[in-house]
Order: structure tokens, then C-alpha cells, then sequence
């Protein structure tokens, strides 16, 4: 039986960072969903595009790949620019879509269908996996996943200002909990940890704790 790990909660509550080191612990593969939506977002920004059949249209035409942990549209590999507060902004919007969703779900359930896998986004226990064998939901206060979005941001080279990120942080959190599909929600069945007051290092033991106890894996790197 496979172990796939779930893990939602909202941008920047430090989703990303604990499901790469955990599944690089674990020797599993890492799916981050959340940059398939910027992907997305993007790409059906750049063409302007805004009704569901010219949409549907745009969807048909691309082919998004997931190769040794690097995502890959029509066979160009995605780069850094995904990562941008307005890259966020493009993805929250189109993440509305139902067709949008759909087509994402798809192709996140048969990446990890069979998989001993770690997944990340805000509707993995709820809609992507939803029998998935742990399920984490990640938060953090809005101030503190500033503070750090701002700093990944900063280290990369992106102008950008700490209250542009703040107020991203906040209407992503506004889109992404009162939007009709597949809103961000804590599965029942899901544990909740907040990362505000822990460090990463401690979070991740915390979710090894719960993994290592419901999954036949052992720990590739301590």
C-alpha cells in the first residue's frame, strides 16, 4: 500500500519547505501543487484569456509534465518566475475556474496515484486525495508567512515589498477559503499544526512522527 502525505493549508504557512525536506527524509517523490496553479495562472494570463471556452481551448493545447521533481509546460522547464506576488495573484484567480481545477486534479491524481509520494496545496485532503494515509493542514498568522515570503523573495532577487507581500497574503487567503470549488478547509482527518510557533525542523519531526507510525517507510536521511 502506498504512503501519500497530505499537506494544505494557506500560502506561505511553510507548506513547501516542510513537504521537500520530508519527502528528501523520506526518499520519496514531492508534488507541489500550488506551483502547478501559477503554471496555469500564468500561462492563461500571458494569452489573455478569460471565459471558459476559450479557456478550455488554451488547456487543450498544453501538456504539463512533472520530470525528476522540475515541472516542464510544452517542454519548456518552468522557472523561477512562478514564484512572483503577481504570479500568486494569477493563480488564486484561475483557481476559481472549475475547468481550470479539473484538469489540475487529473493530472495531480495520476502523479501520485500508487505513489509514495508528498503532496502540497490547499485541496489535497479534501478533493486531489481525499483517502490520502496522512493528512497535515499547515498554518501560520498572516504577519509571520509575510516575513517569510518576503525574505524567499528578497533572496531570489525580486523587488518587492514587504506590505505588497502581506496584502498578497492576505487576499489569497480571502480568494482561496471563500471560493465555491474546492475552497482551502481543514479535512476532518487531518492534523493541524501551527508552524508560527514551531521551527521547521520541528514540524517536520512532528510529521515524521505521525508518518513513520501509519506508513511501512523508513527515514532515508536523518
Amino acid at each position: 500500500m502506498p504512503c501519500r502525505i497530505a499537506i494544505d493549508g494557506p500560502a506561505g504557512s511553510g507548506k513547501t519547505t516542510v513537504a521537500k525536506i520530508l519527502a528528501d527524509k523520506l526518499g520519496i517523490y514531492y508534488l507541489d501543487t500550488g506551483a502547478m496553479y501559477r503554471i496555469i495562472g500564468l500561462y492563461l494570463d500571458k494569452k489573455g484569456v478569460e471565459n471558459d471556452s476559450d479557456i478550455e481551448r488554451e488547456l487543450s493545447t498544453i501538456k504539463l509534465e512533472f520530470i525528476n521533481g522540475d515541472f516542464y509546460i510544452n517542454g519548456k522547464r518552468v522557472g523561477d518566475e512562478i514564484r512572483t506576488p503577481y504570479a500568486g495573484i494569477c493563480a488564486s484567480k484561475y483557481a476559481k475556474k472549475a475547468i481550470v481545477r479539473e484538469f489540475l486534479t487529473r493530472i495531480q491524481q495520476k502523479i501520485s496515484k500508487n505513489e509514495n509520494i508528498v503532496v502540497e496545496g490547499r485541496d489535497i485532503g479534501t478533493v486531489v486525495i481525499p483517502d490520502a494515509e496522512v493528512k497535515i493542514f499547515l498554518v501560520a498568522s498572516a504577519e509571520e508567512r509575510a516575513k517569510r515570503r518576503y525574505k524567499e523573495l528578497l533572496e531570489k532577487g525580486v523587488k518587492v515589498s514587504y506590505e505588497e507581500v502581506l496584502n498578497e497574503i492576505i487576499l489569497r487567503d480571502k480568494q482561496d477559503t471563500e471560493r465555491e470549488i474546492a475552497p482551502l478547509r481543514q479535512p476532518d482527518d487531518a492534523i493541524l499544526i501551527d508552524s508560527t510557533k514551531y521551527t521547521i525542523e520541528e514540524v517536520i519531526n512532528k510529521i515524521l512522527e505521525v508518518v513513520l507510525e501509519k506508513c511501512k517507510l523508513k527515514l532515508q536521511k536523518e
